[in-house]
């Protein structure tokens, strides 16, 4: 490992000056934020604005709150998390601290949410002298956009300095928290404001592990508001991605599956992503069983198959991305144990049979479900590939002929033609939304026709705030809606996935005034209100969730096209979908090097242009689309080195020109018509 690490440290200190695009970063320039506005004030009080700007006050009064109960609520313009500090100017007096993160539960008595009832009690500082005041390691919030400082006492209040220690991204340096590895710009605003949101909402959700969230000692506070702190270590190491920023703050496998691709072509924090594997890894059982989520959550005992599965995908993306062999060697006797868990429970049927209700909080998980057996169909084929880089061809077999039993079994038992979708399981004609995009993104149907059919029927349910998901009653998932926008890319929809991304993730998840302008929700309802129907109480839900952030990988995966085919792209693919778009320019740097796709396409010539660079050492192939309806083109290529080929090409039936076979190198290839 320590030949990887030292890959990355390079990695850091050497690609990330090239990477352009810095004025859509979200994360702050140092760990020191102040806010940026004024979102509400209330009472008898004077010089709300004097807390504004880059620097502390060294004169005046600051703000003074005269009375008990006034207050300011100042708004950051983004979500941050950290630890508050006031600087005092009074002798005495109680100051209080409310936060939140959506402006529905700003208030002065009470923050948002982190248990499934009531409120959060506020933050108090009681002044006893002149000074700094900051709130202790427990008491750092997650996520907030707006934060409320109210007079608690009955003598004026005057506070010269409000400033909040950002604690996210705790293993990189203050003055490195915006050095990407990856970036994505195109010429639609909203799709550039998506990815980059994507990649700050997995910033917030990366913690210090002695930070995560006490979620068995909340305790009530004169009956109505519950104390919080985070003060229980969840994994080893200096950092451990997470599921939410405000909360759980807790490593849940299934999360990352949409959160470390999208961490993959932004940040490249592969180590922590390892850490909070590794915590999972630790709970394993001796009949190979992984636990729910990571601890404390996994004391309570719970089995979810699916999230099981997820687990073992954890490891095999982890790989993917590093191309860490030692990693994988170290971790494949638990992850084979793990594997042949799962297969036990496939029945004569040739599906497994699920018996814990458990996953991603959706309802009516169990039987020969949909989702669950496309998540296995695609974890046993990750593993029949994994086994054979382990020299371990028996098992390999013996997994791929599990796999295909599944897709053998599945459209016989659980595929509805009339409705072009399958039911969730045998008892019921319910077409989830996870099942049915989990069938396309696991390979499950391969028919190109199948593919589209369940895209256009996925499509054809979307309402005004997005793709619902009818197995968990009104909710709308970002996180399974990340796979769907994986389903609608797949079958070469792509304005159909680029009409979801708009719609959903800009005009709604960071332009709607109740979000945060910047990071993503965890769930909401299709009817627009800020409810999520596995939870009973609003103000909880999380606002900057990793699981939300599917359209930031897919934005590079499918729209630039970059693709990874094996371990940190020793063999790639670039194979650009164009859609509405007029030019993309995206990269990332992996251990191996850089990879970066640049297109643009004119619209009244018809001339494309695609010009790749991929690492030297890798071999790769290029799916060139052919713009506008043109079936036959004029094809230039020209390398780095070497002279120009100019030829006549005929596309597939998808209108593509495909070359393979190539080196690792710099390419430019001008597509005109014929």
């Amino acid at each position: 490992m320590q030949s990887i690490l030292g890959s990355l440290l390079c990695l850091t200190a050497t690609a990330l000056a090239a990477v352009p695009y810095q004025q859509y970063i979200l994360a702050p320039s140092s760990r020191t934020v102040r806010p940026v506005t004024i979102f509400r004030q209330h009472g008898s009080l004077t010089s709300a604005s004097a807390l504004f700007g880059d620097s502390p006050k060294s004169t005046g009064n600051g703000l003074v709150l005269d009375e008990f109960n006034a207050s300011v609520t100042y708004d950051f313009g983004k979500n941050v998390a950290g630890l508050v500090s006031l600087d005092v100017s009074s002798h005495k007096g109680s100051v209080g601290v409310t936060f939140s993160e959506s402006s529905l539960w700003v208030s002065s008595t009470a923050c948002d949410a982190t248990a499934d009832a009531g409120l959060d009690a506020p933050l108090v500082f009681s002044v006893t002298r002149p000074g700094r005041y900051s709130a202790p390691p427990e008491k750092e919030r997650g996520a907030f956009r707006y934060l409320t400082v109210v007079n608690l006492g009955t003598e004026r209040l005057s506070i010269r300095d409000l400033s909040v220690h950002f604690t996210a991204m705790p293993h990189w340096e203050g003055n490195a928290l915006r050095d990407y590895t990856g970036w994505f710009h195109s010429n639609d605003e909203k799709l550039n404001r998506v990815w980059y949101a994507g990649a700050y909402t997995n910033q917030l959700v990366t913690i210090e592990p002695s930070r995560g969230d006490a979620i068995d000692n909340n305790s009530s506070v004169n009956g109505t508001l519950d104390e919080w702190w985070l003060n229980t270590t969840i994994s080893e190491g200096t950092s451990v991605l997470t599921d939410g920023a405000k909360r759980d703050r807790l490593v849940w496998s299934g999360d990352m599956a949409i959160a470390v691709p999208g961490i993959g072509v932004t940040t490249y924090d592969l180590i922590s992503i390892r850490n909070a594997l590794d915590s999972l890894y630790k709970l394993q059982s001796e009949t190979g069983q992984l636990p729910y989520a990571g601890y404390p959550f996994n004391e309570r005992g719970i089995v979810s198959f699916t999230y099981h599965l997820y687990a073992l995908i954890g490891v095999a993306n982890f790989y993917h991305w590093s191309g860490d062999q030692s990693y994988l060697a170290a971790k494949w006797a638990g992850w084979k144990s793990g594997m042949d868990w799962a297969a036990q429970q496939i029945d004569s049927t040739g599906l497994a049979n699920v018996t814990a209700a458990a996953d991603w909080l959706r309802f009516g998980m169990g039987g020969h479900n949909i989702e669950a057996n496309s998540i296995l169909f695609y974890t046993l084929t990750l593993g029949a590939t994994l086994a054979r880089t382990q020299n371990d061809s028996a098992t390999a077999e013996r997994w791929a002929t599990l796999a295909r039993g599944i897709q053998s079994a599945a459209p016989r038992l659980l595929w509805q033609p009339a409705v072009g979708l399958f039911r969730d399981n045998e008892t019921t004609t319910l077409a989830p939304q996870d099942g049915n995009a989990w069938a396309v993104k696991s390979g499950l149907v391969t028919a190109p026709s199948q593919v589209a059919q369940i895209s256009a029927a996925l499509e054809a349910r979307w309402g005004p705030y997005g793709a619902p998901a009818p197995e968990a009653a009104d909710a709308v998932s970002p996180f399974i809606s990340g796979f769907e926008l994986e389903t609608h890319f797949m079958a070469n929809r792509t304005a159909v996935a680029l009409a979801l991304i708009r719609n959903m993730w800009a005009d709604f998840m960071l332009d709607d005034p109740r979000m945060t302008n910047s990071t993503f929700i965890e769930g909401y309802s299709t009817s627009g209100e800020l409810h999520y129907a596995p939870y009973t109480n609003d103000p909880r839900i999380s606002h900057a969730h990793g699981w939300a952030t599917g359209p930031t990988s897919s934005l590079t995966t499918f729209v630039a096209g970059i693709q990874l085919l094996s371990d940190a792209g020793a063999t790639w693919a670039i194979v650009p979908q164009i859609g509405d778009l007029t030019h993309v320019d995206a990269g990332f740097a992996t251990t191996r090097g850089t990879f970066s796709s640049k297109w643009s396409v004119d619209a009244e010539s018809g001339v494309f242009r695609l010009q790749i660079s991929t690492p030297r050492g890798t071999t790769g192939t290029v799916g060139i689309p052919f713009p506008t309806n043109h079936s036959t083109v004029t094809l230039s290529a020209h390398p780095s080195q070497g002279s120009t080929t100019k030829v006549v090409m005929r596309g597939d039936a998808a209108g593509r020109y495909w070359l393979n076979a190539l080196n690792g190198g710099d390419y430019e290839f001008v597509v005109s018509p014929a």
